[in-house]
């Protein structure tokens, strides 16, 4: 049994129908892999093809190390075109389908596995344990399974409407089972704008670095009414998580001394404010902020220049979980072998973003819940021919 029908759960059913075991797949909500239906609205980015030193390092957990050498982005590339889909790589490196939906590639893969006989199951949401076997609530009313293997793909704590919403692991609990905390992943920044910022939502502040604790990042970001969303500040998750400030540097190719001596320059009648437009050339957004971020203006040339290197954020906070793209905590790698098994749990496997790592977008988060699902699978395969 597979619980759990996203880009996990459906690679690992891939995997144990491969193998030739019989598969029943059940999913709580009314239809499959909704969360990746809804992540190829704005274009499917199915992973990033850069070197495997590389890739591997944008992930927080080592223990992920095997899975992505077995299924990395060369293969996730080779699954897609196996599945019919033309791909193509992007300037930053990142791999699409030709027609950047989900739909069409989820449909061909629904396609494959039917007809390799995946018996699925929609609106069954698994309730916990109850004796030996596996206790689920379908429209038919309360059913109690007992697989010989079974697949835990739930997902993670973010876009409850989807599907991941973490309640499983109250059963996990009930069970005496470890979970860690969940916690907001990839997630955009809450941040108390003042009226004369409405004129910019919806624009792009391009081309800034943006740092928090010991980390940076740079790209762009997306103002907002509620605050700053986008590629630009997501990987700075964990470190505004842990109570860092989120500064920008909005002029990341111009050293500090070079923005300094700009603004040195004779400004004559103009005030400081068009002065320093002029001077740095600045769009509309980044006068904005500036003028925002920085009241008053320091009058002196230096000092100014080292607030535009890091222009800070002081009222910064992720926004709620829910709308995270995805989740830290889970299932720990402590309670799990190197098969991805449960120690406390044999013949139950856990994959994708239920298990405890976070990692950014840009396709690594569905790179790596496609390879734990393949992983767990093939394992479940294994503990199957055992008997």
């Amino acid at each position: 049994m597979v619980i759990g029908g996203g880009p996990a759960g459906l690679m690992a059913a891939d995997a144990l129908l491969d193998a030739g075991h019989a598969v029943v797949l059940a999913e709580a909500k009314p239809s499959l892999a909704r969360k990746f239906l809804m992540a190829g609205k704005s274009g499917l980015n199915l992973t990033k093809m850069e070197p495997p030193d590389k890739f591997r390092a944008a992930y927080d957990r080592a223990e992920l190390r095997p899975m992505l050498d077995m299924f990395g982005p060369d293969d996730v590339r080779s699954w897609a075109e196996g599945l019919g889909q033309e791909m193509f790589t992007g300037s930053t490196g990142r791999l699409f389908p030709r027609g950047m939906k989900a739909s069409p590639l989820l449909r061909r893969w629904l396609a494959r596995l039917d007809g390799m006989g995946l018996d699925r199951r929609v609106r069954w949401r698994w309730t916990g344990w109850e004796a030996d076997g596996w206790r689920f609530d379908t429209p038919e009313g309360g059913r109690l399974l007992r697989p010989a293997a079974t697949v835990l793909a739930l997902g993670g704590a973010s876009w409850a409407r989807l599907g991941s919403d973490g309640r499983w692991a109250e059963q996990f609990r009930n069970a005496g089972l470890s979970v860690a905390p969940f916690a907001p992943s990839n997630a955009a920044l809450s941040v108390t704008w003042s009226p004369h910022m409405a004129p910019h939502f919806g624009a792009p502040l391009k081309n800034a670095v943006f740092r928090a604790g010991m980390l940076e990042n740079r790209g762009e970001a997306i103002l907002s009414a509620g605050g700053l969303e986008g590629g630009g500040i997501y990987p700075l998750t964990p470190a505004v998580r842990d109570g860092h400030c989120l500064t920008i540097d909005l002029f990341p190719d111009l050293p500090e001394a070079e923005i300094a001596t700009r603004l040195a320059r004779p400004r004559g009648k103009q005030s400081l404010s068009n002065h320093l437009r002029k001077a740095l050339r600045l769009s509309p957004v980044q006068q904005a902020l500036i003028m925002e971020l920085t009241r008053p203006l320091p009058s002196d040339a230096t000092a100014l220049a080292r607030v535009l290197k890091a222009l800070p954020i002081t009222t910064a906070q992720l926004r709620p979980m829910d709308e995270a793209i995805s989740t830290a905590g889970g299932v720990p790698f402590e309670a799990l072998d190197t098969s991805l098994m449960l120690k406390n749990r044999p013949g139950t496997f856990c994959a994708g973003e239920m298990l405890d790592w976070e990692a950014p977008t840009g396709g690594y988060l569905l790179t790596a819940c496609l390879a734990t699902g393949l992983w767990s699978g093939q394992a479940a395969a294994r503990w199957l021919d055992q008997w």
